[in-house]
């Protein structure tokens, strides 16, 4: 089992949650959070939050689906969706899996179907209380080319021309670089390419990036999306990008999101992926689970499958 960690900013929640606790998770931000998985030890750097309008979002879930699933909402009625990245130590080595949104706000925009209030640049100040300096860390390995996930790789660091990941490489999957332009509306902008491009590498389907992470080049969401299947110690770890975006999808994997690039093979993934999940000795990494990014799935007293969220 992964041993969890204290850290400054959630060192009361090592103990058993009672059941409010775990409701209130799914509707606030991720904190920042630490578990030894094996060898490695592995943290959620928080970013920010992003609203998410459900009905835009996931178009294939109902009015009566959301009244079901009220307890995912937040005040607003909107999905808690969590930015930020993974970081995987390894005794000195350090990877950052995704990289946030950057220093970015901005209000609901009513006339939006998809996404309200975004408030996101939290993540080099995450890196520095985890005690990693962002020119520690030798490669920035992305699940796709979508802007909540690049933003810290080209925006510069506060008080500097430059991003601050100074000595690192960005790997990205092989489909998913060679068909940039898809990405163009999703915030990959030639601007943002242009930053990104003398850093990248292309990843191929099963290649080690970094001990014990392996990159599953998976379309679906994006043409090229990467899931990274972390292991060490007997233990798995799959950070899956936004092969799905809440934990209701793990019960309804069919429910494709209003923005993948090819919603039926999407959903043909999620199915697999929520298997994988409940195998013994699997955990989960959804970067946009609110305050649940880590868990497994398991099935619940009705026969349901359901994310189960790590204390």
């Amino acid at each position: 089992m992964p041993t969890s960690e204290n850290t400054a900013e959630n060192a009361a929640e090592n103990t058993a949650e009672a059941p409010a606790e775990a409701d209130e998770r799914l509707r606030r931000p991720a904190r920042t959070r630490t578990f030894q998985l094996g060898e490695l030890r592995v943290s959620y750097v928080a970013d920010g939050a992003v609203g998410l309008k459900p009905r835009g979002w996931l178009p294939a879930a109902t009015e009566s689906d959301w009244v079901a699933y009220a307890d995912h909402l937040d005040e607003r009625g909107h999905l808690v969706a969590s930015v930020g990245a993974l970081l995987v130590e390894h005794g000195d080595r350090a990877l950052l899996i995704d990289a946030g949104f950057g220093p970015r706000t901005s209000p609901d925009d009513p006339g939006n179907p998809l996404i309200g209030a975004l408030r996101s640049g939290r993540l080099l100040g995450g890196l520095d209380r985890l005690g990693r300096a962002p020119e520690a860390i030798e490669a920035v390995a992305f699940t796709h080319l979508h802007g909540d996930h690049l933003g810290w790789a080209w925006n510069p660091a506060p008080g500097s021309s430059e991003p601050a990941f100074t000595r690192a490489a960005y790997l990205f999957g092989e489909p998913e670089w060679e068909q940039r332009h898809l990405a163009a509306s999703h915030g990959a902008t030639e601007e943002v390419l242009a930053v990104l491009a003398p850093k990248v590498r292309r990843l191929t389907d099963g290649e080690e990036v970094f001990p014990g992470v392996r990159a599953l080049v998976r379309p679906g969401h994006t043409v090229g999306h990467v899931t990274y299947e972390i292991t060490s110690g007997g233990e798995r770890l799959l950070a899956f990008g936004d092969a799905m975006h809440s934990p209701v999808q793990v019960t309804h994997p069919e429910w494709s999101a209003a923005v993948d690039h090819d919603p039926g093979v999407a959903a043909e993934y999620r199915h697999w992926l929520v298997g994988e999940l409940t195998e013994p000795g699997t955990l989960g990494f959804g970067i946009h689970f609110a305050d649940v990014v880590f868990g497994r799935a398991e099935r619940d007293s009705q026969g349901r499958t359901v994310w189960a969220p790590l204390p």
